[in-house]
């Protein structure tokens, strides 16, 4: 019997959706090597971390005609190979060449969330779609925690080349896996703008992009709190194995178990918030009082992180929980509130935002560390935020209703 439509749908976005994530969170994984390969601080981590979304951030103001003309799923594909190219870059010495691989990870990375949405809002039953959206979400975590468990022993066991050569081949393998899809799921390819490079360099572009939140009212504070978490998120990613390694002396290999339980913990976060979101509704508040549990639960990582090793598993779980497992309600959201033909547009926009905070949260946060000499610091710097804006926006929402 033929799968129903939303089926292949949900299959095909979380097959791609994994595989990105494992691919361009194996990246920070290997941060302490590379470094060192490179000559420089493990901090620096962060550069590399930002300059990858900056490549999202690109890809989210300025891809919107290509997802058009090639249709979700060719895009996916398209994106699965520039992803493939950057891990390439990353194998000579570290330098322009590594500096721009990491923009082509992040530009593929970055079409995973429009391209995804726009296949899932046209597929996805409406009383579960906030489930089926965090579903396909947890492919991110479930990709960062594949590459927490798998890149450290393929490191120690074949060393850093062969290791992101794995990856690049699970890359390339991915394009084809999800081949038989685009059949059923590409039916609007073609209709876009025939000038999509061109569009790639557009400032007009990124300016309609911006635009399209003015579509629904709920859309500015669902861009400020995706934009916050992201901040957070973007600096767990980058620098938890690194902070394992420096502030609790762990092991490359305790690091990536470490990351891997954080990504598992947000995998099985994401779903469980999901269903919870569909059966209660009103997913802007659940999202203000998200905010403020992940800032808590980061507190906690800080506080109680050297009382052990179940004790730093347990709260790197419920940071995964909370501070990593936001998306997949944020993206059902958007694509909720967004009128059905701009919700490509709608959540390239706001995810723009969001990486924006990507770009300048390992920023700051390196810059933090360089000064204060402490990860502690900078880590409740960057929950302090997003708590503030959880309270705030909790305020504004019991003021307006």
């Amino acid at each position: 019997m033929r799968a129903p439509l939303w089926v292949s749908a949900l299959i095909a976005t979380l097959i791609v959706q994994t595989v990105s994530s494992f691919a361009s969170l194996a990246v920070p994984l290997l941060g302490p090597p590379l470094m060192t390969r490179a000559g420089l601080p493990p901090e620096s981590i962060g550069l590399v971390s930002a300059l990858t979304s900056a490549g999202i951030c690109w890809c989210l103001a300025c891809g919107g005609p290509m997802l058009s003309h090639y249709g979700p799923v060719r895009t996916l594909q398209i994106a699965l190979a520039c992803i493939a190219l950057g891990l390439f870059a990353l194998l000579w010495p570290f330098g322009l060449l590594g500096l721009l691989g990491a923009v082509a990870i992040g530009f593929g990375a970055g079409h995973n969330t429009p391209a995804g949405s726009q296949i899932l809002v046209r597929a996805a039953p409406p009383r579960h779609r906030t489930l089926i959206f965090s579903i396909k979400q947890a492919g991110v975590p479930l990709g960062g925690a594949l590459a927490g468990l798998m890149m450290a022993p393929l490191v120690l066991a074949q060393g850093l080349p062969a290791a992101l050569g794995t990856v690049i081949g699970v890359a390339l393998l991915t394009i084809l896996l999800v081949q038989p899809f685009r059949g059923q799921l590409d039916q609007d390819r073609g209709k876009g703008r025939r000038d999509w490079a061109r569009a790639l360099l557009s400032l007009a572009m990124l300016a309609h992009s911006i635009r399209t939140l003015r579509a629904h009212p709920s859309l500015p504070l669902l861009t400020i709190l995706g934009a916050s978490f992201s901040v957070l998120q973007s600096c767990l990613m980058a620098f938890t194995a690194t902070y394992a390694i420096t502030r609790h002396g762990a092991s490359l290999a305790e690091a990536g178990q470490i990351v891997a339980v954080m990504q598992g913990a947000s995998m099985v976060g994401r779903i469980l918030l999901g269903w919870l979101a569909d059966r209660m509704g009103h997913a802007l508040r659940h999202l203000a009082f998200q905010a403020v549990a992940s800032a808590l639960a980061v507190g906690l990582l800080v506080t109680l992180g050297d009382r052990g090793s179940w004790a730093l598993y347990g709260c790197a779980a419920l940071v995964g929980v909370t501070a990593i497992g936001w998306n997949g309600v944020h993206m059902a959201e958007l694509a909720r509130v967004a009128p059905l033909p701009l919700v490509g547009d709608v959540t390239s926009a706001a995810s723009l935002f969001g990486f924006v905070g990507s770009v300048c949260g390992p920023l700051v946060f390196t810059l933090v560390v360089s000064w204060s000499g402490s990860y502690d610091l900078a880590f409740l710097l960057m929950a302090g935020q997003l708590a503030l804006l959880g309270l705030a926006s909790a305020a504004f929402l019991r003021r307006v209703n």
